[in-house]
């Protein structure tokens, strides 16, 4: 004859549907663990809308053909390493092309628009989307100062100017009022453009040329400390940004130092982050609401050095 179980008492009945309740508990804690950035609902933050400042000014200054090696920790750019203690330091930006035109062409506009060499190109006639026709058509202003320039736009080259390193020339749509030569740099600050470019001459940009001066990075931190330093200085108090980067490295090392300083850039930050001109370009167009210019589009904004 079977045995029939004694029926489960109330409180055996209580104790299971605890169990229950704490295991249910437990699983929806955990699903929320696990709900985070590249988990469950929740969507990690997009690298190409982060928060970024809004300067109401940024100078980019191009120098020429020094790797990081070169320039970083060298007795010979105390400025510039200044420059990278008081402000940020870039410790894995890299160039895209070789040799100089192309990756000018690549900050400015996105793309090389064809440019594989140094020589002149057809100026004054593209019209792809670029920085500087971006800023205008968002209400902003835009401005480059080219040392030594003949205030001539259609010169390829002439002394110790080349137009190989000044790539808005190229451009139907960038005006030509916008160029200046060097000696036209504001002494007022606040009268310079939302965004500008500043390009040395062949000596003063560390390159040098055979028939007038060596390659020198010397020079080069010379000459930014007595052209640029009056506007870095400012720039820290009031919300404006310098941007101290280089075209290309040399040979196989690529690295290339870019500094920012100015009074939203965090003091002494660093960032190893790898970062190239396109970075660099869609960094400035975001910060201004601009749409990005070709492969800009692709880029990422440079983070990790703001307050």
């Amino acid at each position: 004859m079977s045995t029939v179980p004694p029926p489960r008492s109330h409180r055996a009945r209580r104790h299971r549907r605890g169990l229950l309740a704490a295991s249910s508990a437990l699983a929806v804690g955990a699903v929320g663990l696990w709900a985070g950035p590249g988990f469950g609902a929740s969507k990690p933050a997009d690298p190409k809308a982060t928060a970024l400042p809004k300067p109401d000014h940024v100078v980019v200054v191009m120098f020429e053909n020094q790797p990081f090696s070169s320039v970083i920790k060298s007795p010979s750019a105390p400025y510039i390493n200044s420059l990278a203690k008081q402000g940020a330091l870039l410790t894995a930006s890299s160039a895209l092309s070789h040799p100089s035109q192309p990756n000018y062409y690549q900050l400015f506009s996105g793309s090389t628009q064809g440019a594989k060499g140094d020589d002149c190109p057809k100026l004054g006639t593209m019209t792809a989307p670029n920085l500087g026709s971006g800023l205008i058509a968002a209400g902003r202003t835009w401005g480059s100062y080219n040392e030594d320039w003949p205030s001539n736009p259609t010169t390829c080259k002439s002394g110790k100017y080349a137009v190989k390193h000044n790539p808005w020339f190229g451009f139907k749509n960038v005006p030509a009022s916008t160029a200046h030569t060097f000696t036209a740099f504001p002494k007022d600050y606040t009268k310079l453009p939302a965004v500008s470019f500043v390009v040395p001459n062949l000596c003063n940009d560390m390159h040098g040329i055979k028939s007038g001066c060596k390659k020198s990075v010397a020079t080069g931190d010379s000459w930014l400390k007595s052209r640029l330093d009056g506007y870095a200085q400012w720039a820290k108090t009031h919300n404006s940004v310098l941007v101290v980067t280089f075209d290309e490295g040399k040979g196989s090392d690529q690295r290339i130092t870019t500094i920012f300083e100015g009074g939203p850039v965090k003091a002494g930050a660093t960032t190893a982050t790898k970062y190239n001109h396109y970075d660099l370009l869609r960094t400035i167009e975001d910060m201004y609401g601009v749409k990005p210019s070709g492969q800009a589009a692709s880029g990422k904004d440079i983070t990790g050095i703001w307050k």
